[in-house]
């Protein structure tokens, strides 16, 4: 199905991977939100719609609901869509969500795009809730000198502890073992949270092109990463990790092994945002981030 040029919208589906994969591929500031995979995966959770707009950067508009709250959103992940579909997308949406800081750099005309946007009544605040983690590849890998001092030793206990460990990369005959962790998760949680999402990756993976591994303790499966190239291939970004928290360290040394397994043409890892969870926010800030990809909202107040 080809994806309709705006204002027409469709559902987005696997259909129009082949067109809507490489545009999102390109783009460069990484938002772990603008990938095929990710938009797909949790279309129905935010009720995603996808259009097309004719502007040089063959620019994609996707439209979606912000759960519970009844508020409708619209996101451009591959450019400025133009002020004057600008204009008519905030007359049927809420706010402009997860906008590239590169865009709001833009020149346009005798000043930038951000400027000219608060010219014409549009607010745009940073969203640090939605910041997403960058980490280098190499140091996550490494976990060296006394910053990394106390991930370290907890990835050493592990590995002391359970020395009959194993790390398989992701294959077909796999995913019965990456379900089984998946659904320990669940159980345990006592809560969905992200499973529908985090299950359909597992069973269409190679369909998504993303890549994971799969952790054994004793033969059993332990634990599961899953994620994908972003950035043209610079960057991977993390979506899913699930473990068994019976094997303390587990989490850290999943993380390690990982990066380290990873072809080094990957240079950053993005481990998205924290949704404004002060433990998480922690827990993300331990691994010592080297930046953070940035995301704006835009709103038009009286609209």
């Amino acid at each position: 199905m080809k994806v309709p040029c705006y204002p027409d919208f469709a559902p987005i589906d696997l259909e129009t991977r082949n067109e809507i994969h490489p545009r999102l591929l390109s783009a460069g500031d990484g938002i772990s939100e603008f990938t095929f995979s990710n938009l797909y995966l949790f279309r129905n959770r935010y009720q995603y719609k996808i259009a097309a707009v004719n502007t040089a950067d063959n620019g994609i508009i996707i439209s979606g609901e912000t759960p519970g709250q009844g508020t409708r959103f619209f996101m451009t992940p591959c450019g400025f869509p133009g002020f004057d579909v600008l204009d008519d997308l905030f007359q049927s949406h809420d706010y402009w969500k997860n906008i590239p800081e590169s865009l709001l750099e833009l020149e346009a005309g005798d000043s930038s795009l951000g400027r000219r946007l608060e010219e014409r009544g549009i607010v745009v605040s940073e969203d640090r809730d939605n910041f997403d983690y960058l980490y280098l590849r190499a140091e996550l890998a490494a976990l060296s000198g006394k910053r990394f001092h106390k991930k370290k030793n907890l990835v050493n206990a592990f590995l002391n502890t359970w020395p009959d460990h194993a790390e398989r990369p992701l294959e077909k005959d796999l995913i019965p073992d990456a379900l089984s962790v998946l659904e320990y998760w669940r159980r345990d949680k006592g809560e969905d949270g992200d499973y529908m999402a985090a299950k359909e990756a597992l069973e269409i993976f190679s369909t998504l092109e993303l890549r994971g591994a799969v952790y054994y303790v004793g033969g059993k499966p332990a634990a599961y990463c899953l994620g994908e190239s972003a950035c043209g291939g610079a960057m991977f970004s993390i979506h899913f990790e699930k473990a068994l928290d019976q094997y303390k360290g587990i989490y850290q040394y999943m993380n390690q092994a990982f990066a380290a397994a990873l072809p080094e043409t990957f240079t950053r890892i993005n481990r998205e945002q924290d949704l404004g969870d002060e433990g998480l926010r922690q827990a993300k800030m331990t691994y010592r981030p080297v930046g953070f990809v940035k995301k704006y909202r835009g709103e038009r107040p009286g609209k």
